[in-house]
């Protein structure tokens, strides 16, 4: 797990991250970030004093890859290395880089404005299945299509920080 080092960068910005280590002074120890995933990406420290910095400027981080990536924390003294930490850490896109017509909706949104618009026009189809030239198509049943929606609204609201209140209902009370 990633304590010192950020589990999210932006593509863009600037990246900042002191890494403490006693054990491992600067500058007789060099450290690495090491991150895997869509790109393979290798970052080095700049010994301060008995600190790491990393420093990396938006131009810089404006090339990196969007996703999921591993991180190993690396202190390196000649022939030695220790890792310092491993964990993972997500790279999001550079906004200033997305196109005209961008959807910024999760997936969780999208996938549940998705259930909606075929529950929506369910309303004026009443065939479960049909064949047509011997081919066939069967629909999702209603009552899955509804568990489905109801699960997604959940995440969409857990995305959003709304919690279901208890009982469903607000209480007032004036003293």
């Amino acid at each position: 797990m990633l304590k010192q080092f950020p589990n999210q960068i932006k593509a863009g910005l600037s990246l900042n991250a002191e890494i403490s280590a006693p054990e491992f002074p600067a500058p007789d120890w060099t450290v690495t970030a090491i991150l895997r995933g869509p790109a393979a990406l290798d970052l080095n420290a700049a010994g301060t004093g008995r600190v790491h910095k990393f420093a990396e400027n938006g131009a810089a981080t404006a090339g990196y890859k969007p996703g999921l990536y591993s991180v190993s924390l690396r202190a390196t003294n000649g022939s030695e290395v220790q890792e310092l930490e491993e964990g993972q850490l997500e790279i999001i896109a550079d906004l200033a880089g997305a196109a005209e017509g961008h959807d910024p909706r999760k997936h969780a949104e999208k996938v549940l404005a998705a259930i909606e618009s075929v529950i929506e026009s369910r309303a004026s189809k009443d065939q479960m299945a049909y064949t047509i030239n011997g081919r066939s198509l069967s629909r999702t049943p209603l009552a899955d299509l509804l568990q489905l929606r109801a699960t997604y609204r959940k995440e969409v609201r857990e995305l959003h920080g709304k919690r279901r209140r208890l009982l469903g209902r607000t209480v007032k009370v004036r003293m």
